[in-house]
This record gives structure tokens, C-alpha cells and sequence, in this order.
């Protein structure tokens, strides 16, 4: 039997990287799945056609994860779709890099916005619907333990997710819902690609700096995602997984 077999997820930014990773995976264990996309329809589209295609379950939904409207129209997609919920990974997050001489207030407001105010609106929706045994996976980032420079604003987001499903862990602890962040290390995506990461002298550096000696790939944080989403991860919560290869 598939190891998420009657589960229902739903994974935020999962149009592309990380998030479509996720989303493929925990379909492939047996999980319904709604893909949730920003701006990006095709693409989730898509997603939910490999989903489909591959015998699984999938609905893709839009919206802004930074308005309650549409965290709660998110959840509600779920629940209407699929009559439960039973997982929520937290992956949208945008990321931009910058000398604190040039941070500026809309700076600081998109990035913890979306990083920070997004995953707090989504499980604020979430929680009414997740019973026991229920998993809510937050994505932060290996950053939180390397603290590069230029990385003031985007260090500080992921710092707040890491100390953010500290606490919640605790909070929802007495409801049996399980809450875990993934840091992911230097992962290659479109992202990287477009920022144009992947092939410069930083990505270089980075897998420099990674002792299994290659960049990630989404498929790697995924698996992680799997195994927290499962009953394999019922004595972990609170729990912080560096998914990066070893660089620290």
C-alpha cells in the first residue's frame, strides 16, 4: 500500500521547482493533490496533468497566498474537491539578494509577505480542517545556518519559518498535528536558471561548499516531504531537516 494512500494535500507554489516536485511525489504515494500557483496556470496545469497521467489525483487553484481570502479559498478548494485535508506543505517563498544599503521598505513587505505572512494566513485556514495525525510542512532554507552576506532580508524570512514551526509544533501538539520545516541546501530549479544561478561562479561555490559534492535537485526535497507527510515521521514535529547535501 502507498504510503499516503486516502490522504489529501495541499502544496502552495507548486507550479514549478520544489513545489511541483512535492506535489508529484506525495501524488505517487497515493495523496490527492491540489496544486496551488500564483500566477503560473499553465504550468500548474500541467503539473496536474503529469499527476493524472501517471494514474494519480490533482486540481490545480490560484490565488495570493498573502491575502486570507485566498488562503481560505485554497483550503476550501481541498475540502470541496476532495472532502478532506490532511497535508499542507507551505512552499511559496520568493528570494532576491541585496546590500542592506539597498533594502527598501517594499523589499522588506514582498519578501516577508510571502515568505512569512503567506505560510501564517495558509495554516491559519488549514488548521480548522487537519485532524489527527494530520502534517503541515513548512519549506525554509539551509541560509538560516550559513547567514551569507547580501542575504539580510531573505535570511531573516526563513529564520522567522524555522522559529515559526518551533512554535506552532507546540501549539498544535496537543491536536496530533505534526508541524516540520524542510531547509533545503543550494537546489537547481527555474528559479536558479532565471536569476541565472546555475552555471555562474556562486553555483560553483555553492556545490564547493556541499560535501556530497553536487547541487540538489526538487526531486531530493521532495522524497524528505514524503516521508514528513507519512505516518514513517509520526514521532517528528517541531523537527527542522537540512536537506542539503550536507552544507551547513
Amino acid at each position: 500500500m502507498k504510503s499516503l494512500e486516502g490522504k489529501v494535500a495541499l502544496v502552495t507554489g507548486a507550479s514549478k521547482g520544489i513545489g511541483a516536485a512535492i506535489a508529484k511525489a506525495l501524488a505517487a504515494q497515493g495523496a490527492a493533490v491540489v496544486v496551488g500557483y500564483a500566477k503560473s496556470q499553465s504550468a500548474a496545469e500541467t503539473v496536474v496533468a503529469q499527476i493524472t497521467a501517471a494514474g494519480g489525483r490533482a486540481t490545480a487553484t490560484g490565488g495570493d497566498v498573502t491575502k486570507a481570502e485566498d488562503a481560505e479559498a485554497f483550503v476550501q478548494s481541498a475540502i470541496d474537491e476532495f472532502g478532506r485535508l490532511d497535508i499542507v506543505v507551505n512552499n511559496s517563498g520568493i528570494y532576491a539578494f541585496s546590500p542592506i544599503e539597498e533594502v527598501t521598505e517594499d523589499d522588506f513587505h514582498l519578501q516577508f509577505n510571502t515568505n512569512v505572512l503567506g505560510l501564517l494566513l495558509m495554516t491559519r485556514a488549514a488548521v480548522k480542517h487537519l485532524g489527527e495525525g494530520a502534517s503541515i510542512i513548512n519549506i525554509s532554507s539551509s541560509i538560516t545556518s550559513l547567514l551569507p552576506a547580501d542575504s539580510v532580508l531573505y535570511s531573516g524570512t526563513k529564520a522567522a519559518v524555522d522559529a515559526i514551526t518551533g512554535v506552532l509544533a507546540k501549539e498544535l501538539a496537543p491536536r496530533k498535528i505534526r508541524v516540520n520545516a524542510i531547509n533545503p541546501g543550494y537546489t537547481e530549479t527555474e528559479g536558479t536558471h532565471r536569476t541565472g544561478i546555475t552555471g555562474s561562479d556562486m553555483e560553483k561555490n555553492l556545490i564547493a561548499s556541499t560535501p556530497l559534492g553536487r547541487g540538489g535537485k526538487p526531486e531530493d526535497i521532495a522524497d524528505v516531504a514524503v516521508i514528513l507527510a507519512s505516518d514513517a515521521a509520526r514521532w517528528l514535529t517541531g523537527e527542522r531537516l537540512f536537506a542539503s547535501g550536507g552544507m551547513r
